[in-house]
């Protein structure tokens, strides 16, 4: 077993933010009744599928993606049109890997840029350097390094007792800062957090978190750039929390039914004798009038309200009133 570590310090304000996603978990699935419809479970991935791509540089809408897996034809770039169709396909092949397996994460990355790289599926063969313009912000491991990372990697995912909240953010910002394949390792980072968050609790394969990360995408780079720059991820942890966090939030507020009151359909029997117990001098036909209802309606109400022993009337039939009998 490899003694690697992530760089980061736990501390209180991680566990705060665990302790606080626990309970907006908790929340979600009793919203939900701890199973999503089949209908909202699509909706959800696709608007993760959707901000991921968009964090990206894909320029398709919400509306486009979901034209695209429906089989229609979109105006889009072909490229475009493709990565929707692969990261559908990676997110539905989830439940199939397992997230400390080289082998698996490389398959998923096969998926997901399939058609779409030469290598896809195979780690990189060159250098990568990462820019802001002219200005090289992060110069990624050699390759000579890259499948020794990634073995140190996954089996400290394998073997850490760390809270799955935290170890997803701290793979993923490896996966960012290791940066194994030539291209799509932001959304390798994206899903395979995803992956790893699904195995504690199933039911966030669906939570769309992608979408609050696009939301903050400067501050996104901002904060990988810092971890770099620091040799510490715990900075990127918490913001990942708060994302984790603010989906739920988003979500709870979104799926939670809103009850409406429906008044219950009150029969006429019982609409006159709630009428007569306030006025018992009414006639039969006053109450049809005051009830809206034909008068033959509440005499036939009437006489089987008699015969049940509910109503009566006492005295003459001018001059007497009717008695209830509760």
């Amino acid at each position: 077993m490899s003694s690697y570590q992530p760089p980061f310090q736990l501390s209180h304000t991680m566990l705060a933010k665990v302790a606080e996603i626990a309970e907006l978990l908790g929340r979600w699935k009793q919203a939900g009744r701890d199973t999503l419809a089949p209908q909202l479970r699509r909706g959800n991935r696709i608007r993760t599928i959707q901000a991921s791509l968009a964090i990206e540089q894909n320029t398709l809408s919400v509306e486009q993606v979901t034209a695209v897996l429906a089989g229609k034809a979109v105006l889009g770039l072909p490229r475009e049109i493709q990565e929707v169709k692969n990261a559908f396909a990676a997110y539905e092949a989830l439940p199939d890997w397992r997230p400390d397996r080289l082998d698996d994460l490389l398959a998923a990355h096969g998926l997901l840029l399939r058609g779409l790289a030469d290598d896809a599926g195979c780690l990189r063969e060159g250098g990568v350097g990462i820019y802001q313009g002219q200005r090289l912000v992060h110069m990624a491991p050699p390759p000579s390094q890259l499948t020794r990372l990634m073995n140190d990697l996954l089996d400290w995912l394998a073997h850490s007792d760390a809270h799955p909240l935290i170890a997803s953010s701290a793979l993923h910002y490896e996966l960012e800062f290791i940066h194994p394949f030539s291209d799509g390792n932001g959304r390798m980072g994206r899903l395979w957090q995803t992956l790893i968050l699904s195995r504690w609790q199933s039911i966030l394969a669906y939570l769309p978190v992608e979408t609050v990360i696009k939301s903050r995408q400067d501050d996104y780079y901002r904060v990988l750039g810092e971890a770099d720059q620091a040799t510490d991820c715990s900075a990127f942890i918490l913001f990942m929390l708060d994302a984790i966090g603010e989906a739920l939030q988003q979500a709870i507020t979104s799926e939670t039914p809103v009850k409406t009151l429906v008044k219950t359909p009150v029969k006429t029997p019982e609409q006159i004798l709630a009428l007569l117990r306030e006025q018992p001098t009414l006639t039969l036909a006053e109450v049809a009038v005051r009830l809206g209802k034909s008068t033959s309606a509440v005499e036939r109400a009437a006489r089987k309200l008699r015969e049940q022993e509910r109503l009566r009337y006492v005295g003459p039939q001018k001059g007497g009133h009717w008695e209830i009998k509760e």
